[in-house]
């Protein structure tokens, strides 16, 4: 309970710099696709300076101010004091976090997905034994738990700098060349603002969420956030199509190739969609026997199936409408999906709560578990609205490169 109560928060903290890596991963796509290799380096390096003061930041912030956020989110007494202890360790790994994220999202750009996530399995493998060891044979509880997290953030950090350094050409990694170009930081805040500013919003929600459910008790939380990390590989399952619509999306803009943006867009939406659908009613359905890896307890089991019957049922929506903002990101539209996703998603969720969960009648974990599912399906609606009045627009600014791509295709 004291770690899952902290899920809301972290991301809170941490997705404005996430949202940044994003305007690094399509900035990088963009030149990449254009061949224009002094602009390609000079981001690969600004990203990674960016990297490492973001990170600075978020250490700052999350230890000197973990207590106060924790109490303002209503986080259950019994919990509070680990939560507290939890968040500070966890932060102090936030530079490695960063530059794990940044680096990433570079060789994302490029089409290298496979090397990141050798990576971030080693980080794994990693932090599992080290949280058997910490946990159970050093019993030092959650700050084992944070430790284990740390050390495995930083191995995968290491890994990827270590990764570009060995890179050949203008994607290549040199120390002695970091710097902030300020036109590209300029262009990649430009992209990534709006994507952080929306992450923020939608972890504020979330925060709205957390601290609903955190009011029913610890039990409430301890099967929340159970449930919640099961949803997290479903998740980030369909998360792989946003990443990857972002940057074949932007890498075809760079060489202006926009015939291909719609295959792209299909494609892309087709396996979310699939595969919210297959892994999330499958989650459902196994719910009793996941739950139990997670805890013994029949009430918390009682309480994570909730959570699972309503989100990971209907979590498709989710994909197709985090696919969507991921084609119009890569197609440079950072601002329309952030206002659509704050009112779509965000004002609503907080609506909800304020409302619909304020009846006596509707006061149940399973209110505030509906607010996910209808407020997904109203924004996928409103991205794909945005998409569809977006590329008319694309086509009549630049009719003959869109004729010239598709002669070529054909």
């Amino acid at each position: 309970a004291a770690v899952g109560s902290n899920t809301a928060l972290i991301n809170l903290l941490t997705n404005l710099f996430v949202g940044l890596s994003i305007g690094s991963n399509v900035l990088t796509a963009r030149y990449y696709g254009a061949k224009q290799e002094k602009d390609l380096k000079e981001t690969v390096h600004t990203s990674m300076m960016l990297s490492i003061y973001s990170g600075i930041l978020l250490t700052v912030i999350g230890v000197v101010a973990a207590r106060q956020i924790l109490t303002w989110m209503q986080a259950p007494e019994e919990v509070i004091g680990l939560a507290e202890l939890y968040l500070r360790i966890y932060f102090v790994g936030m530079t490695a976090t960063m530059i794990y994220n940044f680096g990433s999202a570079i060789l994302r750009a490029i089409g290298d997905t496979k090397r990141p996530l050798y990576y971030l399995l080693a980080a794994g493998v990693v932090n599992v034994v080290l949280n058997l060891f910490f946990v159970i044979v050093c019993r030092l509880g959650v700050a084992g738990v944070a430790i284990a997290t740390v050390i495995s953030q930083t191995i995968s950090a290491f890994l990827v700098v270590r990764c570009l350094m060995k890179e050949q050409g203008a994607i290549r990694l040199e120390l002695k060349e970091l710097r902030i170009e300020k036109d590209k930081l300029m262009r990649i805040l430009q992209i990534g603002l709006p994507a952080g500013f929306q992450g923020i919003v939608f972890s504020l929600s979330n925060v709205v969420i957390q601290s609903a459910i955190n009011s029913f008790g610890s039990i409430a939380v301890a099967g929340n956030s159970a449930a919640a990390n099961i949803e997290g590989f479903v998740y980030m399952a369909m998360n792989a199509f946003y990443q990857a619509a972002i940057s074949f999306t932007s890498q075809n803009v760079g060489a202006r190739r926009y015939d291909r943006v719609q295959p792209i867009m299909i494609r892309s939406v087709m396996c979310a969609a699939v595969t919210g659908l297959v892994l999330g009613n499958l989650s459902y359905l196994l719910g009793n026997t996941l739950l139990g890896i997670y805890s013994s307890s029949a009430p918390v089991i009682a309480e994570g199936m909730k959570r699972l019957a309503v989100i990971c049922t209907t979590c498709a929506f989710c994909g197709v409408m985090d696919t969507m903002v991921g084609v119009l990101r890569g197609l440079g539209y950072s601002i329309v999906p952030m206002i659509v996703s704050l009112v779509g998603a965000c004002l609503l969720r907080i609506v909800w709560i304020a409302t619909i969960f304020q009846i006596d009648a509707f006061h149940t974990p399973t209110v505030v578990y509906l607010s996910y599912p209808v407020t997904w399906f109203i924004t996928m609606l409103a991205h794909i609205a945005c998409y569809i009045f977006i590329m008319k627009h694309i086509k009549k600014e630049l009719p003959n490169e869109s004729l010239i791509g598709e002669r070529q295709s054909s």
